[in-house]
């Protein structure tokens, strides 16, 4: 949507939260099955704002994924395992002792699969009286902002995404630990810059969560380009930031959008159920 452009909704309110992308979207029951129009409006939502967020909304795992469903395929969280009785619900928790947050770092889900996510939807269950917020960018205005000379190298380079980069596979420890699971290495290979299949706006596609050089490039070589563009890439006019609440649900686009859950809840529990949508290869 260009910018100023203020989309006219029949079914739903939608409220930017900031200038570079986030919205509210009001006056949907998501508990309950909505109509087709309803959906479709909440769809572009959706794509306009890269993240739309739904307050006090009251969602058993079985209505959330239902209304996931609606948007897209479920698909399995490959480092966790789902609810027991809703699989493809994924809990993630953090506990009052710990000190490390799950995915506590600047990333786009699951980059190192062949097919990461088109998007994930977090609910939140049992929040931190305090802090606990989520930071999301926006990856087009990343690249758009790019000089042109930048954007003709990047055009031809292929990021090397693995699993186990240092920087996030730590935030998964406990997690994994408790469900007697190992890190599994996996490495997806993806370019730099991702045209979106439904909008046709170009994203940058690197984060410093997973990605660790350019193919055809050591890690060293690719090390300056990469930590430059992973500072460019979550500049303060390119994000949002979300407060949760019991009854809080985010729906995020994983294709050009990055998020950050903020770790400032020490001694408090954050409960949030999961779904994670399947998407296409990156082209």
């Amino acid at each position: 949507m260009d910018e100023g452009q203020q989309r006219h909704y029949r079914h739903i309110e939608v409220r930017p939260i900031a200038g570079a992308l986030g919205a509210e979207v009001r006056g949907a029951d998501i508990a309950r099955p909505l109509e087709d129009e309803v959906i479709a409006e909440i769809r572009q939502a959706f794509l306009d704002h890269l993240v739309i967020f739904l307050r006090d909304q009251k969602l058993t795992p079985q209505a959330q994924l239902a209304f996931a469903q609606r948007f897209g395929q479920p698909m399995e969280y490959p480092q966790l395992t789902g609810l027991l009785e809703c699989p493809l619900v994924t809990p993630v928790v953090k506990l009052a002792h710990e000190r490390v947050n799950f995915g506590g770092v600047w990333h786009s889900d699951t980059s190192y699969l062949a097919r990461p996510p088109m998007a994930s939807m977090l609910y939140a269950v049992e929040t931190p009286p305090r802090g606990g917020d989520t930071l999301f960018a926006n990856q087009y205005l990343a690249y758009e902002t790019l000089s042109e000379g930048l954007q003709q190298t990047l055009a031809g380079l292929v990021g090397v995404n693995s699993s186990a980069k240092a920087d996030v596979s730590k935030t998964r420890e406990d997690r994994l630990r408790d469900a007697g699971a190992e890190l599994k290495l996996l490495v997806g290979e993806h370019p730099a810059v991702r045209t979106h299949p439904e909008t046709g706006r170009r994203a940058l596609y690197l984060n410093c969560g997973h990605t660790v050089r350019f193919r055809g490039w050591t890690e060293q070589e690719s090390a300056p380009l990469l930590d430059y563009l992973f500072m460019h890439q979550v500049k303060p006019e390119f994000t949002c930031r979300f407060h949760w609440d019991p009854g809080s649900l985010a729906f995020w686009d994983n294709r050009c959008a990055q998020h950050y859950p903020v770790n400032d809840y020490h001694g408090y529990r954050r409960v949030m159920h999961r779904v994670t949508l399947e998407g296409d290869p990156p082209r």
